[in-house]
């Protein structure tokens, strides 16, 4: 059992850093599709203002909450994996 939870904490922290690395790739994508939006449309008003409203919005879309499937995944697979393994 000790073996399974320093299992589950190092992969925890691989995940993480999995994660954050992720989430920071994907923002940065968003940002410079703003960028180019805001520069292809020629958009008036504050080019800042324009890029923080759309990062705002990306914030609470789809796409930002499925990177959590980072976690839910590989965790899932492997308490599955442990169950079939010791109870069946």
């Amino acid at each position: 059992m000790l073996g399974a939870a320093r299992l589950l904490f190092i992969l925890f922290v691989v995940l993480t850093i999995v994660y954050v690395s992720l989430s920071f790739y994907s923002r940065s994508v968003r940002r410079q599709k703003l960028e180019d939006q805001y520069h292809h449309d020629g958009m008036p008003g504050d080019k800042e203002t324009f890029i923080r409203e759309g990062l705002e919005e990306y914030d609470g879309s789809v796409r930002r909450k499925l990177i959590w499937g980072v976690y839910v995944i590989p965790l899932t697979a492997i308490a599955i994996l442990i169950y079939v393994t010791n109870f069946m």
